[in-house]
């Protein structure tokens, strides 16, 4: 019992660890969650509804991390920020907001669905190459252009309305919320520090609503949360937390003198591994 106990919040300690990485690393935190559940079958060891609710709810431990790694810009209270600095926070909160209602409509209408019929290896294994050319294409396009906004507090509502549609292809797994919603804003125009963290910001108020949402479908429907299975929550979620600060350091200090080419690379090859792991199992 106790081994079985360790081995269970071992599983979820990995789980942490592959959510804090992949969720603001362009390469799909949803498929790659996917993927490592496809060897250590959390979804047999607990049940589908559990497994459906801890995708979802262990990115409460990223997005912690992102509102600790961006107080002093998320906070509009501070005694420290001037008048014009306060607007920019609230505008930036609307832009936000904004951005979110496309997901949110169509994420909540077609949960279920996308559920049943998406959460699989080999949707995972499509969206991983065909969003890794994509990649590559676009930073091509990028090499030598000239990006309008370098500051966030340059964008436009209709900026952030055309973002928050383009995200609706991340309800897609495999295609990576972080990476759609920054391909999207460079190609709108804004360069790669602003997309990138107005990715982070975009995933607060979605990553949380995903999470309330499960949350409270899971009790709806009757179902409870073990002592066991709450313990492995709380693991996912801590460890997601430490890595998420981590990776979010990475990512912002990698964008100042590169492109996200490797990435595109990265999921092209995955995608093929995997591939090829379907066709011969």
């Amino acid at each position: 019992m106790i081994l079985s106990t360790f081995f269970d919040l071992f599983k979820a300690f990995l789980f942490g660890i592959i959510e804090g990485i992949t969720e603001w690393l362009p390469i799909s935190s949803t498929g790659h969650m996917i993927l490592l559940e496809e060897w250590l079958k959390v979804e047999e060891s607990f049940g589908s509804e559990f497994w459906s609710l801890f995708l979802v709810v262990i990115q409460l431990g990223a997005i912690l991390a992102v509102v600790i790694c961006f107080w002093n810009k998320l906070w509009p209270f501070s005694s420290k920020k001037t008048k014009e600095d306060k607007a920019n926070t609230w505008k930036l909160w609307l832009h936000v907001l904004i951005a979110c209602l496309p997901a949110a409509v169509i994420g909540l209408i077609f949960d279920d669905w996308l559920d049943e019929h998406l959460y699989n290896f080999p949707t995972v294994t499509i969206t991983l190459i065909l969003y890794g050319v994509l990649f590559i294409i676009i930073e091509i396009f990028n090499k030598k252009r000239e990006f309008k906004i370098t500051n966030l507090t340059q964008m436009t509502w209709k900026y952030a309305l055309i973002i928050g549609v383009i995200q609706l292809l991340a309800l897609i797994p495999g295609t990576s919320r972080s990476g759609v919603t920054i391909l999207g804003a460079m190609l709108l125009g804004l360069n790669r520090e602003s997309s990138a963290e107005f990715s982070f910001f975009l995933s607060i108020p979605i990553m949380f609503g995903a999470s309330l949402l499960k949350v409270v479908k899971y009790f709806a429907d009757g179902f409870e949360i073990s002592y066991t299975q709450f313990s492995f929550l709380g693991v996912g979620c801590i460890v997601a937390f430490v890595v998420s600060i981590l990776a979010i350091k990475f990512l912002l200090k990698y964008i100042k003198g590169h492109d996200f080419k490797p990435f595109g690379i990265y999921r092209i090859i995955l995608g093929v591994v995997l591939l090829i792991y379907i066709i011969v199992s």
